[in-house]
């Protein structure tokens, strides 16, 4: 799934994204000097994080617009443009580490960016993860829902949100073993007053394609109103967001 980013805006006022991803990098059982692949790196932030662990890093993502933040702020880093879906490497790594990037692609294309991991991977090589999981942001998506459907429009939540029965048959068919996978909760705090509408603008676009400009804000308008009962507290605005994190080895493909 491919959005224009507004990589300045994201890198500000989404911090939160890569600083919950620095726990997930705790996953990874490669010693120091191991060659990682940071698949869908975005700004480069967890890129520079794991080279500060002292690894041997590499940032790939498909966003131009993200990756020139990357190449501003870890001018010293290898980036490289390209699809997670349809990507290889010239020297294979010991680790292919991601955050929050899986649930933006499609189900169907899924096995495809399995495939690319597991040649990119050494033998044995690791592959730790995060992203939305089922459930996640589901009062948000719900009222997405509700506010399109009173200006006449039907509304599909625009990612993938597995189980992790299902995630982990996605991994199994793709000769990867499981070691480690958890479904877990976490309200996340957003920057500002306007911290929800700024959230549905930055991270909901293509359900928006079907609906006129002249609409789109007051769907905006209703969907913050009908979550704020939910997720404004104490002045604050929240994400209802549900994590599935996962750890897998690469196997012999026997």
């Amino acid at each position: 799934m491919n959005i224009q980013w507004d990589a300045e805006k994201y890198t500000s006022d989404f911090s939160f994204v890569h600083k919950y991803g620095n726990s997930v990098t705790e996953l990874i059982e490669a010693p120091e000097g191991s060659r990682v692949l940071d698949l869908g790196c975005g700004n480069g932030v967890l890129t520079g994080a794991l080279k500060d662990q002292g690894f041997q890093v590499i940032g790939l993502d498909d966003s131009k617009d993200l990756l020139s933040v990357a190449e501003k702020y870890f001018p010293d880093l290898e980036f490289i443009h390209a699809d997670a879906t349809d990507f290889s490497l010239r020297e294979q790594v010991d680790v292919v580490f991601s955050n929050v990037v899986f649930h933006w692609i499609d189900r169907e294309k899924q096995p495809d960016m399995l495939r690319c991991v597991y040649k990119a991977l050494k033998e044995n090589g690791e592959f730790v993860f995060e992203f939305g999981g089922q459930g996640n942001n589901r009062l948000i998506h719900e009222a997405l829902a509700k506010a399109f459907a009173e200006q006449g429009y039907s509304y599909q939540v625009p990612f993938y949100f597995p189980s992790i029965g299902e995630y982990a048959s996605l991994l199994e068919q793709a000769d990867f073993e499981v070691r480690y996978a958890v479904l877990f909760d976490r309200m996340t705090e957003l920057m500002g007053e306007d911290g929800m509408k700024d959230w549905i603008r930055m991270f909901i676009s293509t359900p928006f394609y079907a609906v006129p400009e002249t609409q789109r804000e007051a769907i905006r308008n209703r969907a913050v109103e009908l979550l704020k009962k939910d997720l404004y507290r104490d002045g604050k605005w929240y994400a209802d967001y549900v994590r599935l994190r996962m750890r897998a080895i690469k196997g012999d493909g026997k």
